[in-house]
């Protein structure tokens, strides 16, 4: 993934430009070759053009052009109509109606939008929409620092990195608040240096009751999540500064470690979720966690880190495309070929 600073692309060096669906004339780049055949076709191919600016952007090296012609186009506008005054966007279906009442469906709403906006237009705090929804995020950050609401009134270690992720890649780095998310997150590690939902440390399984009373400390002294630790390491990947904490390594080698593993706590603890994957990112998977790895620095030639890159190379189509199992964003006609260009950058990064 790139920085919020680089939504304009990176001209090719002198020589090495090429129109789309040709290859250098010095041969196809490392990444290709490690696979049986080049995506980079398949990809160009769509008529899409949010996809192919960023194939251009991140696989090509070319100047896609100006970003604000992305926010223009028909797809955004019909995103943005439905977003509120207030900057939030209307959860679209009813919830469990005994949860309703504690949790921010209209939060988790507004993240899905961000997400799309800012990882499929390259949208950033430039349109004027992203301002009001960061804005609206902000209005549900506490004064400890976390954002909150999603679980009623308990830490949301994961959906709080979710939303921060997206926030840095929107262009909000430097600012103060952000920095105060970071702190929050630092604050509540587990003793192994990861993260978990400090309810499943407290109880071992959801505990609906807790939603509405004061928020549970976690239990520091109970293992890590490496499903949230995930999520959180997502957040640090984004950010150029705390990608190279610390903190960040040793999430990073804790979850590389456990990659294709049962995660300790219930409710996606099956080792079949890390893959089936999502773009936008939302949950851990394979391929989310992959992203961040690299990011961070973990080397390809981690046992199990190799082991993933091995498996999605055994996943490709004969056209050079995945199609993976999707969880989410199965109403994107596009979808398979967006979580196709998140593997490419994933595999252009390691090679």
């Amino acid at each position: 993934m790139r920085s919020p600073t680089q939504s304009q692309g990176k001209r090719a060096p002198s020589g090495a430009r090429h129109r789309s669906g040709t290859t250098r004339k010095r041969g196809r780049p490392a990444w290709v070759r490690r696979l049986r055949f080049d995506p980079r076709p398949a990809l160009l191919a769509t008529p899409n053009p949010s996809l192919t600016y960023a194939v251009r952007r991140d696989l090509l090296e070319e100047n896609p052009g100006p970003v604000r012609a992305l926010w223009a186009l028909p797809e955004v506008g019909r995103i943005l109509r439905r977003q509120r005054p207030d900057g939030s966007w209307p959860y679209p279906g009813g919830g469990i109606p005994n949860h309703r009442a504690t949790e921010d469906y209209d939060q988790i709403e507004t993240y899905r939008n961000l997400g799309i906006l800012v990882e499929k237009f390259a949208a950033t705090r430039r349109l004027p929409a992203i301002q009001q929804a960061a804005e609206f995020m902000f209005t549900r950050q506490t004064t400890a620092g976390d954002f909150r609401g999603i679980y009623g009134r308990q830490y949301t270690p994961n959906y709080t990195a979710g939303i921060l992720e997206l926030l840095v890649k929107a262009g909000y780095a430097r600012d103060a608040r952000i920095r105060r998310v970071f702190d929050w997150l630092l604050s509540i590690r587990q003793d192994d240096g990861g993260w978990a939902i400090p309810m499943l440390t407290r109880f071992g399984r959801w505990h609906q009751p807790s939603l509405s009373r004061p928020a549970l400390a976690p239990d520091r002294s109970q293992p890590s999540s490496h499903m949230v630790t995930g999520v959180v390491l997502r957040a640090f990947a984004a950010h150029p500064s705390y990608r190279r904490s610390s903190a960040a390594r040793t999430a990073a080698g804790f979850v590389a470690g456990r990659l294709f593993a049962r995660d300790t706590y219930p409710g996606r603890d099956a080792p079949s979720f890390w893959t089936g994957v999502t773009f936008p990112f939302w949950f851990t998977d394979l391929l989310s966690a992959l992203d961040s790895l690299t990011l961070i620095g973990v080397d390809a030639g981690h046992p199990k880190v190799a082991e993933a890159l091995e498996w999605f190379a055994r996943q490709q189509k004969n056209d050079g495309t995945w199609r993976l199992y999707a969880l989410k964003g199965g109403r994107d006609l596009n979808q398979s070929l967006w979580i196709s260009l998140a593997i490419c950058r994933v595999l252009r990064r390691v090679a």
